[in-house]
């Protein structure tokens, strides 16, 4: 919330139209919630990529989550302290290891071959660490308890949270080989929100479904299925176009902006001053 208060500071717009990835969009979906519950008109539209608001069935990663784990986790972490950013990068590279380890494994260690750049894999490796207390806090209300998808049964920043208060278009993207959001999973979202949503499949999995420039025009999207109760009744009905689902995105997003405007120079405002070029230097730390 508060990166969109600044967002709004610094363009001069009245409303954003805000995107979140995976977890990103579910803190986004919650952030939703909390202005609309506050009466604070600041979103124009939510896109959600791969992401989970309800965790009825939460893929393979949900085997990984019980009581005890979370109650360990809470004693050690819950109040102050991190979560490691490289345990978490290790728990989601187990999830597909025939893939994302043992061939390395094989080449690198056994074989002395060097592996070839891949930048998904890159970017996939560049793990975050998380506050303690705000870990502790998601897989509780999340995973193991499925909180969220309930009305009124969380309180965030003071705030009673219930998702059906949203009432900005959606546009919800889910990948069709996904293992950690599987897209049955990102379907249930069009049932938690009142307002109006656009719900996309895109081949791939996790991040290679995602990252599919439009440029390129490969692999292919469905779209326009009838909006249900049942994810696979939706695809059934749905139909295939080829290339990236950008363009549909895009097409989408622009009936939610407002009009083109000339990039600002300078960046920032005297409140929030250009602080250094892109990506910025915390992208190029290294955390122990």
């Amino acid at each position: 919330m508060r990166a969109i208060d600044v967002a709004l500071s610094v363009t001069g717009a009245d409303k954003v139209n805000a995107l979140g990835f995976c977890v990103g969009g579910t803190m986004l979906g919650c952030a939703a919630a909390i202005l609309a519950a506050r009466g604070e008109r600041k979103i124009k539209s939510l896109t959600l990529l791969t992401t989970m608001l309800d965790f009825t069935e939460s893929g393979e990663i949900g085997l990984l989550i019980d009581e005890a784990s979370v109650a360990s986790r809470e004693q050690a972490i819950g109040k102050a302290g991190i979560m490691p950013g490289r345990e978490l990068a290790f728990v989601f590279s187990t999830l597909r290891g025939n893939d994302l380890i043992w061939p390395y494994v094989v080449g690198n260690y056994l074989e002395g071959r060097q592996p070839d750049a891949f930048d998904i894999l890159y970017w996939n490796a560049d793990s975050t660490n998380l506050p303690g207390p705000m870990y502790c806090w998601y897989v509780r209300n999340t995973y193991l308890e499925n909180n969220l998808r309930n009305p009124r049964k969380t309180t965030q920043c003071g705030m009673v949270v219930d998702l059906m208060q949203i009432d900005t278009p959606v546009y919800v993207l889910a990948c069709r080989e996904d293992h950690i959001v599987p897209w049955q999973t990102a379907f249930g979202t069009t049932r938690l929100i009142s307002s109006e949503v656009r719900f996309t499949l895109a081949a791939s999995g996790h991040i290679a479904g995602v990252i599919n420039p439009a440029s390129r025009n490969k692999r292919s999207f469905w779209i326009d299925g009838k909006l249900g109760a049942q994810p696979e009744h939706w695809l059934e009905t749905a139909r295939e176009v080829a290339g990236s689902w950008w363009t549909d995105w895009n097409a989408w997003l622009a009936t939610q902006a407002g009009g083109v405007v000339p990039a600002r120079s300078p960046l920032g405002t005297a409140q929030f001053p250009e602080i250094e070029p892109a990506p910025g230097r915390y992208v190029r730390v290294r955390s122990d």
